[in-house]
């Protein structure tokens, strides 16, 4: 609306310097403004001219800035993007496995990330269209895994779910990975690129029979261990960031990290119990290399106490131990050595 209105001029006495009003409220006043506007010589407004310029051209010489554009050479937006693929991957496959607890920790992070989006979208962070194709794959991901989960979902529709987040996931991990060492490296899409197209024949080829049956089966776990690799991922880009930049250390939360360390912790048990060795390793991961190293490289830089780098490490060292014993107590095995041999080479 206000690009219609002009700027509204009261009569004012003629002798009155208009252009000392204008430099006392702003130092770059003159500048908005075009020369006719102001008396040859004089240095003075001239008021006739001035009612005539209208705040539709001050709109473009002084372009509104985005309350969250910055000279950041990763938008945020596009990690936000990168988890919420990882989210809705990850929920797909417990869905599927039916591991209710799991779906609901990661449907909380499909949502909360959504929200995050969402925000940055109000704020003209994000593209409007980017926003809407988010919305509607989210949308679509939380109905499809909701109906799947209960069984009353076509099969073929779900199978193309399943390609489109195998596709997406095994097309962007190859992308981020490389991304994370630029400008040590060249800026290149290639990566993204060329794993793109190999998840496209992989897909094409399994649903025309042109793969043995543990090929078809390796294709229907990429999506879960292209999920699983992205958030493996995440601590090792902090870590690259914290050996280039030591400062940034400092703005790491140790609770954050506790947190981290715990949530992730609390996955192993139920991982290992069932012998699933994707969850197993992405929980151990982020226990281990995300939250826990985070809290040594504070440690290191003393931006925590020797106190709770001690209970944090006693912690994870005895949550392990339990862990690893009472899965051989349950399995009535001799040591946790077999129940790690079961795990990663199946029974």
């Amino acid at each position: 609306m206000a690009d219609s209105l002009s700027l509204p001029i009261a009569p004012i006495a003629a002798n009155y310097d208009h252009s000392s009003l204008l430099s006392r409220n702003s130092a770059f006043s003159s500048r908005l403004l075009p020369s006719k506007c102001f008396s040859s010589g004089k240095n003075k407004l001239n008021l006739s001219s001035l009612g005539q310029y209208s705040f539709h051209s001050l709109h473009h010489r002084v372009a509104p800035i985005r309350a969250l554009d910055s000279d950041v050479p990763h938008p945020l937006h596009k990690g936000m993007l990168t988890g919420l693929l990882g989210n809705l991957s990850l929920l797909s496959y417990f869905a599927k496995k039916k591991e209710k607890e799991a779906a609901v920790v990661q449907t909380l992070g499909v949502v909360s990330t959504y929200v995050v989006i969402s925000q940055l979208a109000m704020a003209e962070a994000m593209p409007l269209p980017h926003f809407m194709a988010t919305s509607v794959v989210v949308g679509s991901g939380l109905i499809l895994n909701l109906l799947n989960y209960y069984n009353i979902l076509n099969r073929r529709i779900w199978q193309i779910w399943e390609d489109f987040i195998t596709v997406g996931g095994l097309s962007v991990l190859p992308q981020i990975m490389w991304s994370t060492f630029v400008p040590y490296i060249p800026n290149s899409i290639l990566p993204g690129a060329i794993a793109f197209i190999l998840a496209v024949a992989a897909v094409t080829m399994a649903h025309t029979g042109k793969l043995s049956e543990k090929g078809v089966k390796f294709v229907g776990a990429i999506s879960g261990w292209t999920a699983t690799l992205l958030f493996m991922w995440m601590p090792v880009s902090q870590m690259w960031t914290n050996f280039l930049n030591p400062d940034n250390i400092k703005g790491l939360s140790a609770i954050s990290m506790l947190l981290a360390m715990t949530g992730n912790g609390l996955m192993i048990p139920r991982a290992l119990f069932i012998r699933d060795f994707m969850w197993f390793t992405g929980s151990t991961w982020g226990t281990v290399s995300y939250g826990y190293a985070n809290i040594v490289c504070l440690y290191i830089f003393n931006s925590i106490g020797r106190e709770f780098f001690i209970a944090a490490t006693v912690g994870l060292i005895s949550w392990l131990g339990i862990t690893l014993w009472r899965d051989t107590v349950v399995h009535e095995y001799e040591s946790p050595v077999r129940t790690l041999k079961e795990l990663v080479f199946g029974s």
